[in-house]
Formats: C-alpha cells, structure tokens, sequence
C-alpha cells in the first residue's frame, strides 16, 4: 500500500486531496495545526469525515513544532509527501505578516528537513498565482519572471520555491512546486470571495465588490486541482529525459515549479452573475477600489501540467459555483 503524508489535511485542498487518496487506496497520514484562523469547526467536521477511513491517521500539531513534525514524518515513512500547510491570504498577511513567516517558512523549512531525514520519492509543495505580482505578460507561464511580489504572503510563497530549488539541489530530493490559481468548491474557506458573497446574498447582505468590477481570475475548482496534483505525484522530475516542452524543470536540479490553473480568465462580475444564477437572488454590490497587495488579474498558462500527466481542468466556473452553493446551504442549512 502507497502511504502519502499530506500537511494541511483539515484544510480546503489538503481534504480534498486526502479524501481522493483514499478512495484510491491509498494510507494517507495528516498533519494539521487546526489554527484559529478561520472556523475550527469545519476543519474538524474534514478530518472527521476522513477518520471514516481506517487508512486515515491524523497527527494535530503545528508546522513550526519541528520535533512533533519530524517524529510525524517518521512514523509515517510516506512515498509521497504532498505540502498544503500555510497561513494563507493575501489581506490577513499586511495585518499580521509575522504569522507567514513562521509558518510559510520556519514551518516549511521544518518539512524540508523532515522530509530529507525520510526521503520521499517525491516531495510536493504547494505555491500561489500571486507569486507572478505586477507580472502584467499573461497567461502567467512558469517560465516568467516572478521577482516583484505585491503581498508579504506572496513574497513568502517565493521564498518557499527557492528554498525548495536549493534543497533539491543539494541533497537530490526530487521536489516539484506547484502554483494554484484561485481554488473554489463545497468544504472551500470563508475568507474566500466564494464563500464570503454566498453567506451575504442569502443574508440580504451587501458584498464588496473591489476594483469597482475589473478584476479577473483564473478560478480553479478544487476537484480538478486536487486531480492535477494527484497526477503530478507521478510525473516526478529528474534529469533531462523528464523534460517537456517549456518546462521549468531545473538544469541543476531534480525540481520544476507547475502551474495548475483552469486556463480561463473569467471577470469578476460573471463570478457573481454565476452565484445569483445559483442562488436564485441578485447581490447588493458595494464597490470599492483595489484593496493593497492585490493584483487585478490571474490566468495560468497550464500547458506544462498538460504536457506531464495528459490532464487538463476544466470545470466550467457556473457549474462550480452551483456545486459550492448546493454544499453551502446543506452544510449551513440556509436557504
């Protein structure tokens, strides 16, 4: 039996990944912090639903704890260790950067050293769209530049990727980084924009809508994100023979950076559009101007995830979105 060690695994994309997994067959042994920073009781009732898995084993502790990690690590003697743990949002990091720092990169750097003290064939981390910054060349390729970061969360994200390169380097732990754009789906965070307008419009809530409107993301519905990373734990880099056409596989290093992206710039407001459609009510939209260290537009070019596993996401955002509202107000029992 394949044993996979998945950190973050009471959060939105880290259950999702587990629960995939396991349906597969998969020993899946979970690390999570179950931080305050959104409602606990969601990622509680996630692993809950895992535990009904015998092959499920969780260890809650968090990432900064480097010995409770390593010792996790250890006991799990996983084949792969896929790397979702993070404090995320963009916002929350001008507010309290310190948190980033101590989890995107003490912790990560905590995993990095576990994770060589188990050797994995395949060490997988997760990164961010918002590493491109004011990269205005779109769609965002892996080949592109990515040295001007517009939030200390994205800037943290950066640091992981050449944390990660160098590790690979020096020790030959074959390490892919990859590059989410804008996940949504059912179980998906309330500080997310998805979730956020939900609650309001049934609510009869006003919404901010920032940037007056004229935002653009590449939204990625968690199903296919979590299947292109499942794919990816195959496709593991080594030397040149593992290349594809415009890759960013490493000339020094067994390490590439991919990004998984529905490859479709859809506008902030049909977004919403697909949310009324969904709930049968019209938004109160507040428009307000670009909020600090956001980025007006994310669109991935997903050819090389293509190229590795022959997958391509492709969810279209209305169904998506029906999903998430259908999971919303079953789980939430709102109406």
């Amino acid at each position: 039996m394949k044993r996979a060690f998945i950190t973050g695994s009471a959060g939105f994309i880290g259950f999702h990944l587990a629960n995939l997994l396991l349906q597969e067959g998969w020993e899946v042994h979970g690390y999570d912090g179950m931080t305050d920073y959104y409602d606990v009781a969601l990622k509680q009732r996630r692993h809950e639903i895992l535990s009904e898995n015998p092959n499920f084993h969780a260890t809650e502790a968090m990432l900064e704890d480097a010995q409770a990690l390593s010792a996790a690590v250890a006991k799990a003697r996983p084949n792969v260790i896929v790397h979702l743990a993070a404090q995320a949002g963009v916002r929350y990091s001008i507010d309290n950067p310190r948190a980033y720092l101590e989890s995107n990169i003490v912790g990560t750097f905590n995993l990095m050293e576990a994770a060589l003290a188990v050797r994995p064939d395949h060490l997988l981390m997760a990164s961010t769209s918002s590493v491109f910054g004011a990269n205005t060349e779109m769609p965002y390729s892996e080949l592109h530049k990515a040295d001007t970061q517009m939030s200390f969360y994205a800037a943290t994200k950066k640091a992981n990727e050449a944390m990660a390169h160098s590790w690979a380097h020096i020790h030959k732990l074959p390490t892919t980084m990859f590059r989410f754009f804008t996940v949504y789906g059912p179980w998906g965070r309330p500080d997310m924009a998805l979730f956020k307008f939900t609650k309001a419009i049934l609510a009869d809530q006003p919404i901010d809508v920032y940037n007056h409107g004229n935002m653009f993301r590449d939204f990625t519905y968690v199903e296919d994100l979590v299947k292109g990373i499942r794919l990816l734990m195959d496709a593991v880099p080594g030397g040149p023979e593992s290349a594809v056409e415009g890759d960013s596989l490493s000339p020094v290093a067994p390490y590439r950076v991919v990004n998984i992206g529905n490859s479709n710039k859809v506008r902030l407001e049909d977004f919403i559009d697909a949310i009324e459609a969904a709930i049968g009510k019209k938004a109160i939209r507040n428009y307000m101007d670009m909020q600090p260290g956001d980025v007006a537009a994310t669109w991935a070019d997903a050819s090389v995830l293509q190229k590795l596993t022959g997958y391509k996401p492709q969810t279209d955002v209305t169904e998506g979105v029906a999903r998430f509202v259908e999971w919303y107000q079953s789980y939430y029992n709102a109406s």
